[in-house]
């Protein structure tokens, strides 16, 4: 299937599969216990760093920062830095980010419809 090198998908893959492509981007973005409630936190407003650490819980430092850096080299978030002591760093959607939320949306409707139902 598809080989993921250190630049994306092998351009033979892209090539041969084209098909199929699509469907193994869109997976290896969402590759990540985290990504997409990060994703979903995110729709409405930026958010910092703590926040985002406070929302998931259960998340070390170390996998929350390789998320955040995952989705930021993915083009689906921005990371912004303000020049104060101590830093403060915000995260928010790009605009590729915030056509990605479709899909994010859809899984919380599926989620909704037929995961279980607490009463």
């Amino acid at each position: 299937m598809a080989r993921i090198c250190t630049e994306g998908f092998e351009k033979e893959f892209i090539k041969e599969q084209r098909e199929v492509y699509g469907i193994a981007y869109t997976q290896n973005i969402l590759s990540g216990r985290w990504k997409y409630l990060i994703l979903w936190f995110l729709k409405p407003t930026e958010r910092r760093y703590n926040q985002i650490k406070t929302f998931l819980g259960d998340i070390s430092q170390g996998s929350l920062t390789k998320q955040l850096r995952e989705l930021e080299s993915d083009g689906l978030i921005n990371r912004k830095v303000f020049p104060e002591v101590p830093p403060r760093v915000e995260y928010s959607l790009t605009s590729k980010g915030e056509e990605f939320m479709p899909i994010i949306d859809l899984m919380e409707e599926f989620g909704k419809k037929f995961g279980e139902q607490v009463d």
